[in-house]
């Protein structure tokens, strides 16, 4: 029997036939697992793919099957280290299910962007969607278009009637904030991200929720843009009236920014003022002082999106699509409200 793999070029199915001595067909039944196929036959067969190894072309594959094993992944702002940290998530959790992960990442959130995206992945005969689009406008454009196959979101606040998965960021945000007034503090700074971020839309509100709760005094949230540049900018900004003696930032960058500008103005962190992060990125515990932040798992996130977009696929009922809770972790960036 020949066995000597094409020159020049990957091997096709039909170099396979035809060193297997069988049909094209036959193969494509030997790669389906179908189960008129013998034993001998299907052996031979793969030992050809194997000393050629042979690779299926996957989209050609889905033509045959219509099960191309492929998820799309459609991500806004995937350099962000929230997002990022999503789809690394899902592509373990997806290789694990033995499913493969094509992810489109939007250069702009215009409805031509988001369309061309979408085009992009239906074109690699994904099976179904995972949307990790931090922003409302990405969602108020989807909603207008047609899709047609399954898709689960990760987001905060239901803004479409598909299968949502989050993190409670409210309640993170409760947690951080609730953490800083068992400390003593009274005064206390928001540090906001961009109000077109959905996490930061939520994690906005937890934090005035809790201030509500304990009938603390309101002071307008800084709006912030997820930079440590701009939570050092914010930090010498405040630093003029000191009418505080806490800021909860809504990411760990910004409270990064913080922590500088109030060192390079000779504040002590914690003694003076205390700073709380979000996210707790792997740097966090490294930050002088290190950094109390809320953290956020990424690999249970992965998990449970593929599980989800799996069930939606199959057609089959999947539990575990509660909103998961994060976890407060107190560092050294947190202490007792001066004078108290």
């Amino acid at each position: 029997m020949p066995t000597e793999p094409p020159k020049g070029r990957a091997p096709s199915i039909r170099d396979v036939a035809r060193l297997a001595g069988v049909s094209h067909q036959t193969v494509s039944r030997v790669l389906n697992d179908h189960p008129s196929i013998r034993d001998t036959t299907k052996a031979r067969v793969v030992q050809v793919m194997e000393e050629v190894q042979y690779r299926p072309n996957r989209a050609a594959r889905a033509l045959v099957t219509r099960h191309s094993r492929t998820i799309g992944v459609l991500a806004a702002s995937s350099a962000q280290y929230g997002p990022a940290s999503a789809i690394a998530a899902i592509e373990d959790a997806a290789r694990a299910a033995g499913y493969y992960v094509n992810t489109a990442n939007l250069g702009a959130v215009d409805p031509e962007s988001i369309s061309g995206a979408l085009q992009h992945l239906m074109g690699q005969a994904i099976e179904g969607l995972i949307v990790i689009a931090p922003q409302v406008r990405v969602f108020d454009a989807i909603a207008r278009m047609s899709i047609d196959v399954p898709y689960v979101s990760l987001q905060s606040t239901a803004h479409t009637g598909h299968r949502v998965l989050s993190v409670d960021q409210i309640a993170g945000a409760r947690m951080a904030t609730r953490h800083l007034i068992d400390l003593g503090h009274r005064e206390i700074i928001h540090l906001a991200g961009p109000q077109d971020w959905i996490e930061a839309e939520a994690r906005m509100r937890g934090f005035l929720d809790e201030i509500d709760s304990a009938d603390l005094p309101t002071y307008p949230p800084v709006l912030g843009d997820w930079t440590a540049e701009f939570g050092h900018y914010a930090g010498r900004e405040l630093l003029r009236s000191r009418e505080f003696t806490a800021v909860f930032a809504a990411n760990d960058h910004m409270a990064l920014g913080l922590l500088h500008a109030f060192r390079d103005a000779g504040i002590d962190v914690p003694r003076d003022i205390c700073v709380v992060g979000f996210d707790d990125i792997p740097d966090a515990r490294h930050f002088w002082p290190p950094l109390t932040t809320v953290r956020q798992d990424y690999g249970e996130i992965g998990r449970r999106a593929v599980a989800l977009l799996l069930g939606e696929v199959r057609d089959e009922a999947v539990a575990g699509n509660d909103q998961i809770l994060p976890e407060l972790i107190v560092r050294g960036s947190t202490g007792p409200a001066p004078n108290v």
